[in-house]
């Protein structure tokens, strides 16, 4: 009869589970688990086919002895008593790996190591009058010893780093190990016979769906290693070896006739994909998995009549630059799954468990994982479309004038608003004297403007009318009482302009939606809510004109301009703004919507400045500087009165031959310099950029196309 072993297969931590149930699944007897940690008993077919068929075990360690010991001077003694001519020869290489846990711990691995080498080499020299050599790069054997303070194990490594399958070419950033990614699938719910379609939005070099086509297509993830530990193994049977190795190869072919899911791998990274198709071809999967250059906000749906699962090892923070934004994706993730995929499996894994809620989603499992060194959670569930949003409006009790108009403008701006797919708009700006404010709704938030009172209106009298439309927009438009926001708007002196309205609370982000694009805005703290809804003609015209082109957006502020651009296909992006977190800003909108940040820039500088060095050349240009701005402690002054001439010379110097400016300012008294139509040609475009719903207010800004003077 064959001799049984005990098998020792340490695995990544929550991995555990699927280990047991593969190593059974392989013939395993007597099955035993501990934190990365699974071992079976079994013969050396057991071995053999583990070494082979394990997807999700590390390494696999044959056990060949083990004794009391709690001294490390013990260890030379029993290693020159172990019979290892039984194992390998004097003229093979070996070498000794140590795991030292528990009350082990505080001793050294390297000396254990040597004083284990020694008593091997002693042995040999006193029997065979030879001692064989250590190589710790490639030995013929790799031994492993397991010391935990109390007892001392010694295993053969069969097998190395089961990890490493062979088709891996390119790394790419941060790689996922192979064992980690077919456990992801298997804890997922992915098998042989699972989705019609398996997509991978962030692929990397493509782990996880080279790892699940060697699922479907029953590939045997050993069988294209170059060399095993145990071939040089005395014991070793190259008959029962080689049997194996025929099956694994007979049930490859069987499974290329299978009928296969669609594969579908994509990246923002070009090089990322190049590293992915060079994987594939390598795994000898070329055809079967189709890997694009795509952004997570232009994924679609490849057959809405049909499901399947969406699977990604998401970027964790370090990829996309900046941590704050991650969690800002995470929540375009759950967004596109959810309006795009609805009904489709999704399993994620992240790296910060805190981000969990960030998708927007229910999941119905959260597993911890262990990738490296580094703590993970895998989330599944299923993605259900969500609920369109409606203004619920009704009837306000009170029965007076700003009732009346709030309604009448109510019903005539939504059905615009409806029609136009605008999400963000204004339906109120002071078109009653008493009542001198504007409302803006942005979803299912509204902000009113307060502006100053006119000076023959009581103070007391006019925050009485505040509060009193206050009541009447809560009932008419069924908001809850934290979903209306007030701002007082007056004159702003010096930087008041930049100063939070309100510091008694931490800054509260909410998504909105303009045109294709989700915006955070901020109704509580700043003056301004970081979307100017006068300039939304402004933005989606980028947004059409912008694909493939060099984009600059000076006086960039939260970005929302720079995110029509991308949106729209941009080449490039780049945003310039004096303040850093008004870029921080942007590059969270960017994350919201999907986009990486790859091919944009976001520079902290005076735009002034900034233009007078930059040697760069864009082919569309956004200029919408503020009326004023000054910064103390960067002695810095701006009045767009005055500098607007010199600000857009600079600014053309950077204009590519054939590519277009767009100039806007606010500044209600604001006079074109008169030499700037000479130089440069210019067409007012005020009129075609006021929107509909500011159509009573057309002095809110003015905006003109410039390009170079014709010849």
């Amino acid at each position: 009869m064959d001799r049984e072993f005990r098998i020792h297969a340490p695995c990544p931590l929550g991995v555990e589970e699927p280990l047991t149930q593969e190593m059974r699944d392989l013939g395993g007897v007597d099955i035993h688990s501990a934190p990365a940690l699974v071992s079976a008993s079994g013969d050396l077919s057991l071995a053999y086919r583990l070494c082979l068929w394990s997807r999700l075990a590390s390494r696999l360690l044959l056990h060949l002895a083990d004794w009391p010991m709690t001294e490390v001077r013990s260890l030379y003694d029993l290693m020159l008593d172990f019979p290892f001519e039984q194992h390998f020869d004097a003229d093979q290489t070996f070498a000794f790996e140590v795991t030292l846990v528990g009350a082990a711990s505080r001793h050294n691995g390297p000396y254990l190591a040597r004083l284990a080498k020694d008593g091997l080499a002693d042995r040999f020299r006193e029997r065979c009058g030879l001692r064989p050599s250590v190589d710790t790069l490639h030995p013929a054997l790799r031994f492993h010893l397991h010391w935990d303070g109390a007892r001392l194990g010694l295993n053969l490594d069969l097998a190395g780093p089961l990890h490493r399958r062979g088709w891996r070419l390119e790394a790419g950033e941060a790689p996922m190990k192979e064992n980690l990614a077919a456990a992801v699938l298997m804890l997922a719910g992915f098998a042989a016979n699972s989705p019609p379609a398996l997509i991978d939005p962030c692929c990397g070099g493509a782990t996880l769906l080279i790892e699940a086509a060697m699922i479907v297509g029953d590939v045997a993830p050993g069988l294209s290693r170059s060399s095993y530990g145990f071939t040089a193994w005395k014991q070793h049977q190259p008959t029962q070896w080689d049997q194996l190795v025929d099956e694994a190869m007979r049930r490859e072919a069987a499974g290329e006739e299978k009928t296969w899911p669609l594969f579908l791998g994509f990246d923002a990274d070009g090089k990322a994909v190049a590293a992915a198709r060079k994987n594939i071809e390598q795994a000898g999967f070329a055809g079967r998995i189709v890997v694009e250059k795509r952004e997570l906000a232009h994924l679609v749906n490849p057959n809405p009549r049909a499901s399947g699962l969406i699977i990604a090892n998401l970027p964790y923070g370090e990829r996309l630059g900046e941590e704050a934004a991650i969690g800002h994706f995470y929540r375009a993730f759950g967004r596109i799954a959810q309006e795009r995929f609805s009904g489709w499996r999704l399993a994620v894994l992240i790296g910060k468990a805190e981000l969990t809620d960030s998708f927007g989603l229910s999941w119905q499992e959260k597993i911890a994982l262990r990738n490296g060194a580094l703590p993970c959670r895998l989330l599944t569930g299923v993605a259900t479309a969500p609920a369109p949003f409606r203004w619920p409006v009704a009837t306000a009790d009170d029965d007076n004038d700003f009732a009346g108009r709030l309604r009448k403008n109510l019903t005539k701006m939504m059905t615009w608003a409806e029609q136009q797919g605008v999400y963000c708009f204004r339906v109120y700006d002071r078109d009653l004297p008493n009542y001198n404010f504007s409302l803006d709704l942005y979803e299912k938030w509204a902000l009113l403007n307060e502006y100053a009172p006119p000076a023959h209106i009581d103070a007391g009298e006019a925050e009485d009318r505040l509060a009193l439309a206050r009541k009447i927009i809560r009932q008419t438009l069924g908001l809850r009482s934290d979903r209306l926001f007030i701002r007082r708007r007056q004159r702003q002196k010096g930087k008041e302009q930049y100063q939070r309205q309100r510091t008694d609370e931490r800054p509260r982000l909410h998504e909105v939606r303009e045109g294709d694009c989700r915006f955070l805005i901020n109704l509580s703290n700043y003056l301004d809510t970081g979307l100017f809804l006068d300039h939304r003609p402004l933005r989606l015209r980028i947004a059409r004109e912008a694909k493939g082109k060099r984009f600059l957006n000076l006086f960039a502020y939260s970005g929302a301009a720079t995110v029509h651009a991308a949106f729209g296909g941009a080449a490039a992006t780049t945003s310039v703004d004096l303040s850093a977190q008004y870029l921080a800003w942007a590059r969270m909108n960017l994350a919201i919507n999907g986009l990486a940040p790859t091919r944009h820039r976001f520079i902290v500088a005076d735009c002034r400045a900034w233009l007078r060095d930059d040697d760069g050349l864009y082919d569309l240009i956004f200029l919408d500087p503020p009326t004023f701005a000054n910064s103390k402690k960067k002695g810095l002054l701006f009045e767009v009165q005055r500098h607007h001439a010199e600000l857009l010379e600079l600014a053309m110097r950077r204009l590519a031959p054939g590519g277009l400016l767009l100039f806007s300012v606010n500044f209600r008294e604001f006079v074109l310099d008169a030499d700037l139509p000479q130089r440069f040609a210019m067409r007012e475009i005020t009129r075609q950029t006021i929107p509909f719903d500011f159509a009573r207010n057309p002095k809110v800004h003015r905006a003109w196309e410039v390009r170079p003077a014709v010849a």
